[in-house]
């Protein structure tokens, strides 16, 4: 079963990032690095940083856990999703209303002619959260059924609407291209939500929300269902807020690094964020894939008493991370370079683009196997529903990174942006590592073949000691 999921998720993955990847170099292509591609992706950070929490983090992970124990599921699914979706539509207005307000805090850096043109393409944007939000959602139900190729593969469609509309948009003005983007990014969020129509239906979920909303009022009159439901609600909150902030470590640090970036040379956004597409993809197909698919099998085993099955599925995870994203590391980092060249330089991306994002990505895969493994240890948090404790670890790790990139971004320039989101990284990396407790991390670590760990960590370090050797030979802004 974890097999078939993980492969589900992992080629769902590499056809979205395929996608992403055509985006991207037509995007760069189209606007180069510079301050037309940096208005978009500020108006697209926020939205997408949410994307990242709720999609890979926050929501599902205590979603999952409290709809396994909910007595009554589909009134408990439809209240949860209500709720948010209310939430989230009045938060879309608010930012609607005010959004040089909003787009200052994003980029409070940019001048105010450049937030002048940035606020209504922020608005724009931000109503993608709403969308990406009941994608979400619809597909944590699914996952609770086995269902994961929806999930994984619903991603790919927002890449392929963002396509199209950079080939509407050819030839015309760069800010044009802007907003088609941005519009381009909606149309792709109804068709993500189109998607998981069809297996809802199949696997029951539509028919079971249609008959919790006929038993609505009967439902509200027996005073015993009530006060279950209401524990059951309660219990999810008190899990969610926690791991808002427990599963949104990586996010949060590129969210700030963005914030400060706006202070240095036009340009340093989009260094970040292409270095940053990159490095997301080893991460997403192998960490944020088989973790994806851990999770349920993690959840259900605690629930029923058999942490030693959770322990074993975990092992198992835990030595395929270890062997591909130290692979992925030190390939990545030796070949920086090349990488960037290859899928960046053309049009308006020029030779001295791609020698700072590749500077910029070489840091980045330092702290690729400390986020990995941290989402597998993570996973035993989450299942204990500890989601307080995940948080606690999470600001620590937040904090320090913020507090790296405030000293090393006057030696380093963007590259201290970089080389902080991989310190804050292992940061957090020991502390997921702590919580699990010394009986229980050597049970995952310990294998028959232990040298391969060794191995794992001598390439961790030539890696790491190579991306140090890259700063002392002048890769420095």
């Amino acid at each position: 079963m974890l097999k078939k999921a993980f492969f589900s998720n992992s080629s769902g993955i590499l056809c979205s990032r395929i996608f992403g990847f055509f985006r991207d170099v037509y995007m760069a292509s189209s606007l180069g690095a510079g301050v037309y591609s940096d208005i978009f992706f500020i108006a697209f950070k926020l939205p997408n940083l949410f994307r990242r929490i709720f999609g890979e983090g926050a929501f599902t992970q205590s979603f999952l856990p409290s709809f396994i124990h909910a007595r009554y599921k589909g009134m408990f699914a439809l209240s949860i999703g209500g709720i948010f979706c209310f939430c989230l539509l009045f938060l879309s207005l608010v930012v609607f209303y005010f959004s040089p307000f909003f787009t200052k805090l994003l980029a409070f850096g940019f001048p105010q002619e450049t937030i002048d043109l940035a606020a209504p393409i922020v608005s724009i944007n931000f109503w993608y959260l709403l969308l990406v939000f009941i994608v979400t959602f619809l597909s944590t139900l699914l996952q609770y059924k086995n269902v994961f190729w929806v999930n994984a593969y619903n991603t790919a469609l927002l890449n392929i609407a963002m396509i199209l509309a950079l080939t509407f948009s050819q030839d015309r003005d760069k800010l044009e291209v802007v907003y088609m983007l941005s519009y381009g990014v909606l149309c792709g969020g109804i068709a993500q939500i189109l998607l998981h129509l069809y297996p809802l239906y199949r696997h029951g979920f539509l028919r079971l929300f249609w008959l919790s909303m006929l038993h609505c009022k009967v439902f509200q009159t027996t005073l015993n269902k009530k006060n279950k439901f209401k524990s059951d609600f309660k219990d999810f909150f008190k899990q969610f807020f926690p791991a808002l902030l427990g599963s949104s470590t990586a996010q949060l640090i590129a969210f700030i690094e963005t914030f400060i970036a706006s202070f240095l040379s036009f340009g340093s956004i989009s260094y970040l964020y292409y270095a940053n597409r990159i490095f997301q993809l080893p991460l997403a197909l192998f960490a944020i894939a088989i973790s994806t698919a851990l999770f349920p099998m993690v959840a259900k085993a605690i629930k029923a008493s058999q942490e030693q099955k959770a322990l074993e599925a975990m092992k198992k995870a835990f030595w395929f991370l270890c062997i591909t994203l130290c692979a992925c590391t030190l390939g990545g980092i030796m070949l920086s370079k090349e990488i960037i060249w290859l899928l960046y330089q053309r049009g308006s991306f020029s030779a001295q683009d791609t020698l700072i994002t590749s500077q910029v990505f070489a840091l980045y895969l330092i702290g690729l196997l400390p986020f990995g493994l941290s989402r597998i240890f993570s996973l035993w948090l989450y299942s204990h529903r500890l989601q307080g404790r995940a948080a606690k670890y999470s600001l620590i790790s937040l904090i320090c990174g913020t507090f790296f990139s405030f000293v090393l971004i006057k030696p380093l320039g963007v590259l201290g942006l970089a080389l902080s989101s991989s310190i804050a990284g292992f940061i957090l990396l020991i502390l997921n590592a702590y919580a699990l407790g010394a009986k229980n991390f050597f049970c995952i670590i310990l294998h028959k073949n232990a040298a391969i760990l060794l191995v794992g960590i001598l390439i961790c370090e030539t890696a790491l000691l190579y991306g140090i050797k890259l700063l002392l030979e002048g890769y420095i802004l």
